[in-house]
């Protein structure tokens, strides 16, 4: 923390903070002698209200009170050689070129006193992208469906990034003005809004962050100190950020307070750190470990959560402080998705060339984990992964669908339009009963019609460099290598290109079996005392076949759960030789789910079990048995219930 005036009490070290005798700004600026605020009535600043000079600490970081400025003002920085928004501006109105605005956020109402967040376990994620998810894109529109959400089984929103990029429309992963939620999709106001009926629902909202590089559009970072970038190493998407080298203090504290910030002010639950391998950092403490601190603190004793995405399945990640690692909660287990999407498609090229889809593969991950916890990986011609045998199921995200996996084809299409619907059904089974933490992609939970595919909004001369870069990562994939392929892929600078994705909630009718399906699940899951609870060793599995398996988790009073899922054709087991199989002493299987119910699409419920070829386990499906005493007279009128 850097040295400033504390006859100044300030709730962040950075920024433009409202008192009742004006406003106090601060901002490092190194590359500046001197440092004035401009103000203005409107964000183009055509109406000066006049230029204050702000002090120098003697430490690049220049501060003051403004007294005229006022909430709802705007303003920029006034360096010497030029004016620009503030780094740490909480609001944008006319995006991230114009002058920032004051915002005072303590106008804002509360009424979530009494909340304290979830707990880690018996979370099923959401994520979901504010301008696609309504038809208006904006907080105020998505906070009315929160209580859909939450009834239909939901615990947890991860909102796509919201800091402030040039355009009409986009992911969020080119973020700029990292305070300044996005002017697209209302004021700061409605985001709090959004978050404070969350909780009045029971829903946490996390943010998804990005702290491995920002934009190219409206960057202002390096007019104020060229200390922000590092020229140590290579980033994927553009300058990687100084976290470990000269001046990186303030760099430090710049994303640390970024952090707090949206849990303190905007009453956030927790963060999503996107592609955390490009965040690098050799300090005695990694930035992200500083990160993790920085958010439980400002949690003030609230229940927080923090996700990292992680290429290279990097588990020091979520290993306590004590035990040398980052202290997150969880990671995005990306071997569970393209097993799955193998499983489904049978498309194994590019980054899928390393997995078959098999039931050895889903015990694997069910019982372990990544898949690739240090073995060599073919497409990448290296070891993969990091051991994680001793982490617990919730320290995994597992998903079929997110914003990536999805856009990352020729046409962004959906899970039940990619392949056999009773796979997808089964293997919707598998993720919402089985280990891990589920996440769900918005409108998966209805089989979405809508494509979501990358869109962006950016100057011309630039639209053209990224729809060049966003067809040549396509080309990792032959099927989307081809002339006539790549040729069909959508433009990502059209407009309708982006309102194509909007989701369209007639749909949760349209495609009620799908509706029911999640919804049903969800229900078994959080009802139920073992599904979606279970730790290590409370569990097992085994192979049926070469596409089938099933999973059984243990009670304490021979209160087994057997989930059977057989990913391919229909499976006469039998003899049968797997102990697994077997009910409790003195008991017998009922089937009470399945995933072939006319319900949900279904083909209708068949026996899995009869005396005559023992285990008979239909084609793409998923079936949940419990078991039952067997009636005094050993006999049942279902077939599927016989020993």
């Amino acid at each position: 923390m850097q040295a400033r005036d504390e006859t100044i009490s300030r709730q962040l070290p950075i920024g433009a903070e409202v008192h009742d005798d004006g406003t106090h700004f601060r901002v490092w600026a190194p590359r500046s002698a001197t440092v004035a605020v401009e103000l203005g009535e409107d964000c183009q600043l055509q109406q000066s209200l006049g230029t204050f000079p702000l002090e120098a600490e003697g430490n690049g970081y220049f501060s003051g009170l403004v007294s005229p400025a006022r909430p709802g003002l705007h303003y920029k920085l006034q360096l010497q050689h030029g004016a620009f928004p503030d780094p740490s501006s909480r609001y944008q109105p006319g995006g991230p070129h114009a002058a920032s605005r004051i915002i005072d956020p303590s106008t804002f109402e509360w009424s979530d006193g009494n909340w304290k967040g979830r707990t880690n376990d018996q979370r099923v994620l959401y994520e979901l992208h504010v301008g696609t998810f309504t038809r208006e894109g904006r907080w105020r529109a998505a906070a009315e469906q929160l209580a859909t959400l939450a009834d239909l089984g939901i615990t947890t929103i991860e909102m796509m990034p919201v800091a402030d990029f040039p355009g009409r429309y986009g992911w969020g992963y080119d973020g700029v003005s990292l305070f300044a939620p996005t002017r697209l999709y209302g004021e700061p106001g409605d985001l709090r809004h959004f978050i404070n009926q969350a909780h009045t629902c029971g829903l946490e909202v996390i943010l998804d962050v990005v702290y491995n590089h920002l934009g190219p559009d409206g960057n202002y970072l390096p007019e104020f100190s060229a200390d922000y970038f590092s020229k140590r190493y290579q980033n994927e998407w553009g300058e990687p950020l100084n976290f470990d080298g000269e001046n990186s203090g303030p760099v430090r504290e710049y994303f640390l307070t970024n952090a707090a910030y949206w849990i303190a002010e905007f009453h956030f639950d927790g963060l999503r750190v996107d592609a955390t391998q490009q965040i690098f950092d050799s300090s005695k403490e990694h930035i992200i470990a500083a990160i993790s601190r920085a958010v439980r603190t400002a949690a003030n004793g609230r229940t927080t959560y923090l996700v990292a995405e992680n290429e290279p399945q990097q588990t020091r990640l979520v290993r306590s402080f004590e035990k040398g690692g980052y202290g997150m909660d969880a990671l995005w287990n990306d071997d569970y998705h393209h097993s799955a999407i193998v499983a489904l498609t049978g498309r194994m090229e590019a980054y899928y060339s390393d997995y078959r889809g098999t039931a050895q593969e889903f015990i694997s991950a069910a019982k372990w984990g990544y898949l690739y916890q240090g073995q060599r990986y073919e497409w990448q011609k290296a070891r993969r992964g990091t051991p994680s045998l001793e982490l617990r199921p919730t320290h995994f995200v597992t998903f079929l669908e997110n914003h990536d996996q999805v856009a990352n084809s020729l046409w962004g299409k959906r899970l039940f339009d990619l392949g056999n619907a009773g796979r997808a059904r089964a293997l919707t089974a598998l993720l919402l009963l089985g280990p891990g933490t589920p996440m769900l992609f918005q409108g998966q939970e209805f089989a979405a019609s809508s494509p979501f595919v990358y869109f962006a909004d950016h100057n011309p001369e630039l639209a053209e460099k990224v729809a060049a870069g966003r067809a040549e990562f396509l080309r990792q994939f032959p099927s989307i290598a081809s002339p006539e392929a790549t040729a069909m892929l959508p433009d990502p600078e059209n407009e309708e290109t982006f309102l194509r994705c909007k989701l369209d909630f007639t749909e949760r009718e349209k495609h009620g079996d799908v509706y029911r399906l999640h919804r049903d699940l969800l229900r078994l899951r959080k009802e139920d005392p073992l599904l979606g609870k279970a730790e290590r060793g409370a569990y097992d599995g085994a192979t049926l076949g070469e596409r089938a398996f099933l999973l059984r988790f243990f009670g304490r009073s021979q209160d087994d759960r057997l989930l059977i899922v057989n990913l391919g054709p229909a499976l006469i087991f039998s003899p049968a030789p797997e102990p697994l199989l077997a009910p409790p002493a003195e008991m017998q299987w009922e089937l009470v789910w399945s995933s072939e119910d006319p319900a949900y699409g279904g083909n209708g419920i068949t026996p899995l079990k009869t005396e005559e070829d023992n285990w008979r386990i239909p084609a793409d499906a998923a079936a949940l048995l419990v078991p039952k005493l067997i009636p005094a007279s050993h006999e049942s009128s279902d077939p599927s219930a016989k020993n």
